[in-house]
């Protein structure tokens, strides 16, 4: 709720102390009220507003702005300052909210100018993410702009957001001198006394747009002589955005759209930003829309879906707490940004002879049209008849699971576009309905060399099974094992959101829809070895990454089938040599 800059001594008519919390000094103004550097009862540096007098003395904004608190509490805190207290009946109604210790954005653009295209492209995805979980609470920021966007070390942060729909009133009740945000980032709705009355959270997605093209570009989108000629800019021009290129520039065009109706959501803005990097865009088949949330760096940016539900400990040194939500690291400013975007745990591998499985796949799918994108494979390899992997694990496997009920891989219901990840009739059934990956979790534990085995069924046309190993952030490999064909892929090389097939491998044995077959793949080092139906079906011995987590998943490829995309697992085993 506020920016962090260097606080100035208090006045002589500004309070000492206010609902226990002892003022320090002014940290600046806003279309609400002053904001206080503050210090809690037990020693908590805050920052604490008070609304404005004429504000407090009006009744139906003391209601609106406590409704208001209460629906920003249900905001994540990690993609925002989070509300700490608030009291509207205080005869100076007043907000506390964390502090944010870092400079804001429109400081860092004016002193240092436009971010490189890589940072560029980490900020617009942390701020489409808080977007997403702001919009997910139920609220509209209404006054997202470079000033409210703070650059904490390890910890950027949407600040300043909901709380202002309580100022601009409802109902009929909004004034022209109760327009509450910077005219410069506002949407056209927002400028229209009549649209204003049914705002949406699309003008927020406007506001995210002009942000991310004044961090690109060093100026204001729509800049002019004075605020009036501003609005008619925003109105009616088109934006400048000379300096943005690529995937980016396209995804802010669609963001400045006139029309509300045609601008991506939040959450578009960030399945698109993940699916793009800096100089390429990728379609949404190539890369997987779910990815887990770690913090590479210690501390997170921003979550949009609920978390995956932490199974019970276990004992040894494998505990399954189950992640959901993705990573993406970027380095802004000299400070790491540990990016928490969609939704569920990155993966990690397969390998070795298959032991036999007799479980029945679940029901065949009710079709709905969906294409999905297919990149161009890279030269077949010539497959081993061998079937024994390289790495020598433990005579035993550290995890078996028969993936008949909840154990290590959790069911997830929860995604927006109808994925899920179910037990059905004594077997794991992933389902997308969208051609693009969904990943389903699985243990935390990150390996080394290693063995992972799991048996697969394609229950659907166009389904692959997908088995991601040695994944951390968004670098790793997985092994896509379609009908016709298994590849094997790598992600994060060179840039973070390039995805590679390395090898495509064809089968020993025949795979078809709704026949049940084995998977596996070993890593020993730089070594990669994939098998399927106890058969050894390609290698790979320039592996960059040494380590990382299995995770299972469906991902619909190739172009071919209807939606829903299904596949079916049972019988996993993973091995640790280094264990």
């Amino acid at each position: 709720m506020v920016s962090p800059e260097t606080s100035r001594p208090l006045r002589a008519a500004d309070p000492r102390e206010l609902g226990g919390y002892t003022l320090l000094g002014r940290l600046g103004e806003g279309g609400m009220g002053s904001v206080y550097l503050a210090r809690s009862a037990s020693g908590l540096t805050v920052a604490l507003k008070v609304i404005r007098a004429e504000l407090a003395g009006d009744p139906e904004f003391r209601q609106r702005f406590r409704s208001e608190v209460e629906r920003a509490k249900q905001v994540p805190p990690f993609c925002t300052a989070e509300v700490l207290d608030a009291d509207p009946d205080h005869d100076s109604p007043y907000l506390v909210v964390e502090y944010v210790d870092g400079p804001s954005l429109s400081t860092v653009v004016e002193q240092r100018g436009a971010l490189s295209p890589a940072n560029l492209h980490g900020l617009a995805i942390g701020v489409a993410t808080a977007l997403t979980a702001i919009h997910g609470a139920g609220v509209i920021h209404r006054d997202l702009k470079p000033s409210n966007v703070l650059l904490a070390p390890g910890t950027p942060k949407v600040i300043d957001f909901g709380i202002a729909r309580a100022v601009e009133g409802q109902d009929g009740n909004t004034r022209t001198d109760q327009l509450i945000g910077s005219v410069a980032y506002m949407a056209p709705e927002r400028l229209d006394a009549k649209a204003r009355k049914t705002l949406t959270p699309a003008a927020d997605v406007f506001a995210w747009g002009a942000v991310v093209a004044y961090a690109g570009t060093g100026r204001v989108t729509f800049a002019a002589d004075s605020m009036p000629a501003v609005a008619v800019r925003i109105l009616t021009e088109r934006p400048d955005l000379d300096g943005l290129s690529g995937p980016l520039r396209e995804l802010v065009e669609a963001s400045l759209a006139k029309d509300p109706a045609d601008r991506p959501t939040a959450r578009d803005l960030l399945d698109r930003l993940l699916t793009s990097g800096p100089n390429r865009a990728l379609s949404a088949g190539e890369v997987p829309r779910q990815t887990e949330a770690l913090a590479a760096a210690g501390s997170r940016f921003a979550v949009v879906d609920t978390p995956t539900p932490v199974p019970p400990p276990r004992r040894g040194r494998w505990t399954a707490a189950v992640l959901g939500l993705a990573t993406s690291t970027v380095v802004l400013g000299g400070l790491v940004v540990a990016l928490l975007t969609g939704a569920l745990e990155l993966p990690a591998g397969f390998a070795g002879p298959a032991p036999s499985a007799t479980a029945t796949p679940s029901p065949s799918p009710s079709p709905s049209p969906s294409p999905s994108p297919s990149p161009s494979p890279s030269p077949s390899l010539s497959p081993s008849a061998s079937p024994s992997p390289s790495v020598s694990p433990a005579a035993k496997p550290f995890l078996v699971d028969s993936l008949g009920k909840p154990d290590w891989w959790p069911e997830r219901t929860d995604d927006e576009n109808g994925a899920t990840c179910v037990y059905e009739d004594s077997v794991y059934v992933a389902t997308t309905l969208k051609p693009w990956s969904y990943r389903c979790g699985g243990p935390e534990d990150v390996l080394t060399d290693f063995r992972a085995e799991v048996d697969v069924t394609l229950l659907d046309p166009g389904a692959c099974a997908m088995v991601w190993f040695r994944i951390r952030s968004t670098t790793g490999y997985a092994l896509r094992a379609c009908e016709n064909s298994a590849y094997l892929v790598r992600y994060g090389v060179p840039k973070s959101a390039d995805v590679t097939i390395l090898r495509t491998l064809r089968y020993l044995t025949p795979v078809t829809v709704g026949k049940r077959f084995r998977v596996a793949v070993s890593g020993s080092g730089p070594k990669i070895r994939l098998f399927a139906g106890g058969k050894q079906i390609g290698q790979y011995d320039q592996a960059d990454f040494p380590e990382g987590k299995v995770v299972l998943g469906v991902e619909a490829y190739g172009g071919t089938g209807t939606a829903p995309w299904r596949v079916s697992f049972a019988n996993v085993r993973l091995w640790s040599v280094s264990a």
